[in-house]
Order: C-alpha cells, then structure tokens, then sequence
C-alpha cells in the first residue's frame, strides 16, 4: 500500500490541531505518524511529569541539591519540550505547584521555594530547546529571572508572534525583550496599578504589530507615555480593543491606525468619547467591524463618524441606540452583515426600515426594550417584525429581553417557524433567545413550547437553539 506523503499528512494533522481525542489516537497507528501529530500535541504542553523526566542531568543536580529529589524514569521518546510553542508562565508555576502537592516531590517544607528553582530548570529547558516560541503569557507579579538570561533565549524569543503580560512586570524584562522581539504581532496588556517603565521600549520596538488588547483597571497618571509609544510604531494595526471601564483613557492615538479593520471600545464612561472630536474626521477605509460595548460617542459625532466610515463596515455592535442613530446607520452602512442595535417595544418602525433597508444583513442581535406603558405588546409581535421584514439571507436572530418574563403563544410561535419554513431561499436558522429575568422559571416556556421549539429543530428549519439567561 502506497503511502501518503509527509507533507500530506502533516498538512491533515494540522486540521485536527483543536482534536486531541483524534490526534492521540493518530499516536498509535505507526512511528510516522505518530512522528507528526506529537510534534502538534506538545505545542501545548501536555504532561508536566514527562517534561520533567526532559530535564537534563545539570538541571536534576541542581534541583537535587536544593532537596528536591526527582524520581529516576526512561528517557523519554521525544524531546517534548522542543515541540512546545506556547507558553504560559503562571500556568506553569501553578502546574508544578500542584504536582508536588500531590506527588511529593519535595523534601522540603518551603514549596514556594521549590516550585521556584524547579519552574527555572524547566524554563532552561525551553530556552534551550524551542527553536521558535510563538506565544508566551506572563502575568506573575514578582520578579522571576527567566527566559531572556538563559542560554539560547535570544534564538528561541526572536520570533515570538503572541505576548500576553500584566504591565507592572519587572521593567528589566521588558527592556530585555525590546532587544530581541521585535515581530511581535499579538499583544495583550492587561493595567495593573503600576506600568513598568520600560514597556515603552517594547511597543517602540515592534514592526509589525497587528493586534492589540488593551484591558485598563486603574487610572493612570503616566499612560501617555504608553499612547505616545503607541504613536511611534508603523502603521501596522489591523484589530485594536481597548476595555476601560469607568476609566479614562486617551482615544487620539487611534488616528494613527488607518488600516484598522476592527475597533472594540468597552467604557462605562461617556466623556472618554469626547476625543471622536478628532476621530469623527478619520477616515479608516478598511474598518468592517465596530463595537461599542457599553457607552457610545454623542450621536453628532457617532453619525458624522458613519458618515465617514460606514461603506465598508460588516459589523456594527451598539449596546444602546435611539432612532436618529438606527437611521444613520441605514444611510451610511449598506453593507452590513451582522448589526446588534437596541429598540422600544413601543416603537418599532426603525426596526422595519432597518429590515427592508439593510439587504446584506445575515445575523440580528436586538436588544429588545420593553415599554411600561405597553404592556399589550409581546414577543409574538416582534417575531412578526423578522420574519415579514428580514432579508433573505439571514440566518441568525439573537434576541435579549429585558427585565419581562417571555410570554410565547403557541399558535403565533408555531405560525413564525412555518412563515419562516417558506421563506425563499430557505435558510436553517439560530435562534438565541436571552432573557434577564432572575430565574429560568420566569421564562415563559411551557412543555408545549418546547415541543414546538423540538419540531423545528427535528425538521431542520432551527439549526440552533440556545434560551437562557
């Protein structure tokens, strides 16, 4: 029997990457194979008793003569740890930690120590080892002489793509790795109450960075020094999401990033905003997705910002809105696929002309408001709405009440899924149905609501169906 070539089999492997049931039953069928789908399995790390039973005999002197003794074991088959490509560094502290807890590897009582030398020996290990880490995580807040002084770091660090740090690490870390990544293409910082000085260094350092998560939790007196280090990297920047809370931070510096495809804003506080002074000017001509989680710029300068940037955006997600806005985003977004917007219950004719203007549309998030002063009104009414008014090729409907126990009839739910049966073309649908009230007995759905849901499902017209809370 001819045999698949390498290349293949390794090209189909990578498909079964997030299949790890598949891939360790791929270990068993010959050494070939089993050759490719470890190399896959272990960019994870896997077992921490087999990487320990990697380390080398100068790591097991040292780790002996600090009294932990590690039980003698065969050679491992492979060199597990040059296969890792992802690294957290916290995990890897806690996986030890955990080990000696329950396997005893310490003679001593100082565990903290030990964890210590042992995770050094470990991160020796990789340093010398990996020929390229692609991802590292790093959020441990006491300082840790790792990685960047150990033989072979610089080979092993020079082409880190994915960097995940809290941003009060010891600045001789950062400084170090400005000096030797410089192509870091992910980066996640996450605000704690202090920022390491030189944190600058590393963002000034990069050349290609193209996304960027920013998760502040404090206010900051010398932020800017990072949004001015922001300001001196290259044009690279394609996803930026910036969750600041309650907190303020400067959104100028976006103005910069002309290539952005997606801008997530996530703040409870409106005058952050008021930099879309400058930015309702801006002209992104690339932008397909624009998500403002919670507040939102003042409708002037959120409308003259669509006005500018609209023709081209897919997604368009905003946690409140009004009819000016709902309107605006008909005239300036024709392209839209996927739009989550908020209406009244009392006012739904922005709803419909969204509907027959917004042909592109695929998926729907409504967050659904209802009135106090409309208490006829119910969700029978809004299922009317989509299924008369949605574009053909839509596929997915999300839809979040507020504060309302749901209140499905039977006779115009059952009437909704046939009208939607007969739609041309006729396209399975998701339906997620999400509700505020406190307890899933609030919810409205009775047995024989459910057996309605079940029959649509059954006959393939709900593709997907998800209530809850």
């Amino acid at each position: 029997m001819r045999r698949l070539p390498i290349d293949c089999l390794n090209n189909i492997f990578e498909c079964l990457e997030d299949d790890q049931k598949a891939l360790y039953s791929c270990l068993l069928v010959n050494r070939l194979w089993c050759e490719i789908s470890v190399r896959i399995l272990w960019r994870r790390i896997r077992n921490y008793n087999t990487l320990i039973a990697c380390l080398p005999n100068e790591s097991r002197k040292v780790l002996y003569e600090n009294g932990i003794s590690i039980p003698n074991s065969k050679s491992p088959i492979f060199n597990y740890a040059s296969f890792c490509k992802i690294l957290s560094v916290d995990q890897i502290n806690l996986k030890i930690e955990q080990l000696f807890r329950n396997q005893r590897y310490i003679s001593s009582y100082n565990a903290y120590n030990n964890t210590y030398m042992i995770t050094q020996e470990l991160f020796k290990l990789f340093m010398n080892q990996i020929p390229s880490l692609k991802s590292l995580s790093i959020y441990l807040p006491f300082k840790q002489d790792i990685l960047i002084l150990y033989p072979g770091s610089r080979e092993c660090l020079k082409d880190l793509k994915e960097l995940y740090c809290y941003t009060d690490i010891y600045s001789d870390f950062f400084y170090q790795l400005s000096q030797i990544c410089n192509n870091i293409q992910s980066l996640t910082l996450s605000f704690r109450e202090t920022i390491s000085n030189s944190l600058k260094d590393l963002i000034q350092s990069q050349q290609n960075l193209k996304y960027l998560y920013m998760f502040q939790f404090y206010n900051y007196e010398n932020l800017n020094d990072i949004i001015i280090s922001l300001t001196k990297i290259p044009n690279t920047l394609i996803k930026l999401n910036i969750y600041g809370g309650i907190h303020y931070s400067p959104l100028s510096f976006i103005s910069n990033f002309t290539n952005l495809k997606e801008l997530v804003l996530s703040f409870y506080n409106t005058d952050v905003f008021e930099d879309f002074n400058l930015l309702q000017y801006v002209r992104f001509f690339k932008l397909e997705i624009l998500i403002f989680q919670f507040e939102f710029p003042r409708n002037e300068l959120l409308i003259k910002f669509l006005e500018n940037n609209g023709k081209n955006l897919k997604e368009f997600y905003i946690n409140k809105s009004n009819d000016e806005l709902n309107l605006a985003v008909i005239k300036y977004c024709p392209n839209l696929r996927k739009l989550f917007s908020e209406f009244k219950s009392n006012d739904l004719k922005s709803l419909k002309i969204i509907l027959n203007n917004l042909n592109s549309l695929e998926s729907i998030k409504i967050s659904y408001i209802e009135s106090i002063l409309d208490d006829d009104f119910n969700e029978n009414d809004l299922f009317n709405i989509l299924v008369k008014y949605s574009p053909k090729n839509v596929y997915e409907l999300i839809l979040s009440f507020s504060h309302k126990q749901l209140n499905f009839l039977p006779k115009e739910l059952e009437s909704f899924f046939i009208n939607w049966m007969n739609r041309i073309p006729q396209r399975s649908l998701t339906l997620i149905i999400v509700s505020k009230s406190v307890t899933t007995s609030s919810f409205g759905i009775s047995n024989e609501i459910k057996k309605i849901f079940e029959k649509y499902i059954n006959l393939g017209i709900i593709k997907k169906l998800k209530i809850g809370y």
